[in-house]
């Protein structure tokens, strides 16, 4: 028996990095996937491998998320659960940071959570779940991402009105607050086919050694095993919270 058997659980930016780990992680607990993203033909491709539904999902737009759902109902005929997992970053100081570009982190981070809490909320089977990805910096401040992190933030409260409001359909909202990763948004040497992307980990790893107490980067395995507790019913009296998954990194700093 899966942890997951039976339900329908819509998971974005599944193409790859945390995502794609998610997806493959609910379909072996006996998940019905279905696999969002705007990269198409490694979406297309993960979704044959592993057995799910793929449809094109930009999180930021209102009618994409509507095509979706309506998608995953005609497919599975109804939806159990959301990971709302895509996400962008951007690096600059504040002062520098364009209108535009702040804009973009907000549309696809801020307002495509919202849009697939509204979205997916209003058609999900009543003790549904709900998994939004923040980030350590929704908890914390970082110097030279100030829009991935103001978008962060705003995460945790949406995930908290979202909890209160949908408590009484027992659907059960919750958030990863995922410290430093190895995938393509930390590391990007793993989209260029020509890089050494496991020699970058690997340099990764050195820095992180000396910033995480667990001394390491994290793996995008080690986040979908959260949010699978999250989804399935090892979790089924928590709502409303954030988890952070960061090695210790949010602790503190030792001195010794």
């Amino acid at each position: 028996m899966g942890k997951l058997d039976g339900r329908v659980v819509i998971v974005t930016g599944a193409a790859r990095g945390q995502g794609e780990q998610e997806a493959r992680l609910f379909v072996a607990e006996g998940a019905k996937v279905v696999v969002a993203d705007v990269l198409d033909d490694r979406g297309e491709a993960l979704a044959k491998e592993i057995g799910a539904l793929y449809v094109h999902l930009d999180v930021s737009q209102e009618a994409d998320w509507h095509a979706a759902v309506a998608a995953a109902r005609e497919t599975y005929g109804r939806v159990d659960g959301l990971v709302n997992n895509a996400g962008i970053l951007r690096f600059n100081s504040l002062t520098d940071t364009p209108l535009d570009e702040f804009m973009q982190v907000v549309r696809v981070n801020q307002v495509g959570c919202f849009l697939g809490v509204k979205t997916v909320a209003a058609e999900m089977a009543d003790g549904g779940t709900i998994v939004n990805t923040a980030s350590y910096t929704a908890v914390t401040g970082m110097a030279a991402v100030g829009a991935y992190a103001a978008t962060k933030h705003a995460i945790l409260g949406l995930t908290r009105v979202a909890a209160l409001e949908l408590a009484s359909r027992r659907i059960r909202v919750n958030a990863m607050c995922p410290g430093a990763i190895d995938t393509a948004m930390s590391n990007p040497a793993r989209l260029d086919p020509a890089a050494d992307a496991e020699e970058t980990s690997r340099a990764l790893d050195g820095l992180y050694r000396k910033l995480v107490p667990l001394g390491r980067i994290g793996k995008p395995e080690e986040v979908a095993r959260l949010a699978l507790f999250l989804t399935s019913e090892d979790s089924s009296y928590i709502t409303g919270q954030p988890f952070v998954i960061d090695g210790g990194w949010l602790a503190g700093v030792s001195v010794i």
